[in-house]
Order: C-alpha cells, then sequence, then structure tokens
C-alpha cells in the first residue's frame, strides 16, 4: 500500500509570503487561513514506518512538526522515520530544508550528480556530516530503490526523468558546479510500490508538455504536477515581477499550451497541482480559475492531505 503526504503545495516563499501584499496574500493574513500553505514537497511510504521525502522545502521543520506519520516513534529520545530525500532540483525550496535535518540522525539524501555537485559547492551543506547522511547519485532513466536506515529494503522504486525545465535561478549568469553538460537540473519522478504495483508520478517544475512527456503519463494512477502559475505572464501582470513562467521553467495551468489543456486527453487517474504561486488565482476557492481547473479534473489540495494507493 503506497501512502503519499502533502507536506506542503506551495511554490517558493509559501502562502502568505512573508513580503507580498498579493490578493492571495493579503487574504490567507486576514480572514481565510485555508488558504495558506508551506512550500512544496511531498512524503511517501509502502508500509507507513519507513519514510521518503521528495524535496525538502524551507518550511520542513514546521511540516514535519505538523505530520503525525513523520514524528519520532513513542518511547525514543532521538529517532525519525524520515530514511531518505530525493532532489528533483536544485533551487532553494527544494533543498534548503536539508539544513534543518542536521541533528544527526541517519538518512540518505538522491539526487543527480549536478545537484550534488551544487551541495558539494556550498560549505554549508557540510552541516549534514556524510558519515550519517549519505548522498547517493541518481541518474535519468535508471530506476533505483532507496533504502531504510538500516540498509534493508523499502519496497519501493524510484524512475527518474529529465523534463524540461532550468537551472537554479541562483546560478543565472554564474559556472554550474556541475557542468553545463547534459540533463539533470530538472527531474520527474514515477514512484512505484513493488508490491501491489501500484505508481504516482512527481513533476514540481516543468517548463513544456511534449508528447513523449504525456505518453508516459498515460494511465497514471495519481500525478503531482507544476502548478505555479496560472497564466505565463502572470507575475509581470500582477507587478510581482518581470519573468514569464516559462522563464522559470515552469507551464502556466492555462491557454492552449498550459497544463490543463495540454493534459485534458491523457487517462490520469488522479490529478493535482502542486507548487503553486501565491500570485496564482486558482488558489482562490470561489474564483473562475479555480472552478476551471476543478471542471477539468484537477485537485489543488491542502497541507497535511493524504492519498492512499
Amino acid at each position: 500500500m503506497l501512502r503519499i503526504v502533502v507536506l506542503g503545495a506551495a511554490a517558493g516563499g509559501g502562502v502568505p509570503q512573508w513580503n507580498c501584499g498579493c490578493q492571495v496574500c493579503r487574504a490567507a493574513r486576514d480572514g481565510q487561513p485555508e488558504l495558506r500553505s508551506t512550500q512544496a514537497s511531498v512524503a511517501f511510504s509502502a508500509d507507513g514506518v519507513g519514510w521518503f521525502l521528495v524535496n525538502a522545502s524551507p518550511d520542513l521543520r514546521q511540516q514535519l512538526t505538523a505530520t503525525p506519520q513523520l514524528h519520532p516513534k513513542p518511547g525514543a529520545l532521538r529517532h525519525s522515520p524520515i530514511a531518505g530525500v530525493i532532489l528533483t532540483n536544485g533551487e532553494i525550496d527544494a533543498v534548503a530544508g536539508l539544513l534543518s535535518m542536521r541533528e544527526g540522525s541517519p538518512f540518505t539524501i538522491y539526487a543527480h550528480a549536478k545537484v550534488l555537485a551544487i551541495l558539494k559547492s556550498n560549505s554549508i551543506f557540510d552541516v549534514l556530516g556524510e558519515r550519517t547522511v549519505r548522498r547517493e547519485p541518481i541518474e535519468a532513466d535508471r530506476p533505483f530503490e532507496p533504502r531504510l536506515a538500516d540498509g534493508s529494503s523499502c519496497g519501493i522504486e524510484v524512475l527518474p526523468f529529465a523534463v524540461a525545465g532550468k537551472g537554479a535561478w541562483y546560478l543565472e549568469g554564474k559556472a554550474h558546479p556541475g557542468g553545463s553538460d547534459g540533463t539533470g537540473d530538472t527531474l520527474g519522478l514515477r514512484i512505484t510500490d513493488k508490491g501491489t504495483g501500484k505508481y504516482f508520478y512527481f513533476l514540481a517544475a516543468c517548463a513544456g508538455l511534449g508528447d513523449d512527456l504525456k505518453s508516459r503519463l498515460a494511465g497514471a494512477p495519481l500525478l503531482f504536477f507544476d502548478g505555479t502559475v496560472w497564466r505565463d505572464d502572470e507575475m509581470i501582470a500582477q507587478g510581482l515581477g518581470q519573468k514569464t513562467g516559462k522563464a522559470m521553467g515552469h507551464i502556466a495551468m492555462s491557454g492552449d499550451d498550459g497544463a490543463i489543456a495540454q493534459l485534458a486527453g491523457v487517462a490520469i487517474g488522479r490529478k493535482v497541482f502542486l507548487h503553486i504561486n501565491n500570485s496564482n488565482p486558482a488558489l482562490l476557492a470561489g474564483s473562475s480559475e479555480r472552478k476551471t481547473a476543478e471542471r477539468a479534473g484537477w485537485q489543488i489540495p491542502a497541507d497535511g492531505t493524504e492519498i492512499v494507493l
């Protein structure tokens, strides 16, 4: 039985973002606390005992406190059920939470060599001593089985694959620690329970949907997909930034080239948007954008949502 918990559903900055006075952030502060969301991450487990995280958001400590499944076991002075963290990119909102896991519990970081190179190049991540926190390189299109803390099987296979995207924004104009050749900056994941055959896809960042990716996703029981912006020029139109969604490495929800239209004809059991920016009007329950997304079969989850396959 594959269990998935949405630890956070928001894009970088969360909802409300600390310095933002947009419509969604104002509502989240003042009258609609249900809009509040931490930055995107999920946890998954095949047995409900050993858990793995997909990305480690800056809000990780808050997320772990709010998630009983990830608490230390009763009676233990020091314990964590988290056996590993799988990184799909090197952005701040995917890696900063690793620093909250520096208190000496063993786990493994699984990431592409390009992302591991980013961690190695920044000495602040040395607080995660490699004798306790192993760093395991993963490759696109090569499945692997993450291991529990004692090295035993977790019963789950993870298949990473490259998707359209871009490198971390803080490396723009700088030499990439992992080199400029090849893929690895943005990965999607297929996560499969080997016992039941149930699986789901996780793509928190995706800049475009080609035929190959749509074919890959066809038939999936569950998809977590990039929901950063509603329209490509959303940040510019609201006066919140100067970049389009595409320039940031994210496909829009709406439009002919957007996720809703592109995946409308693809057979997917449950479609869930994740990594949703505070600028996105689909966050508002009564908005026309939310109604459009829901009519198309998409869900916008709250933090703490649990799904069992």
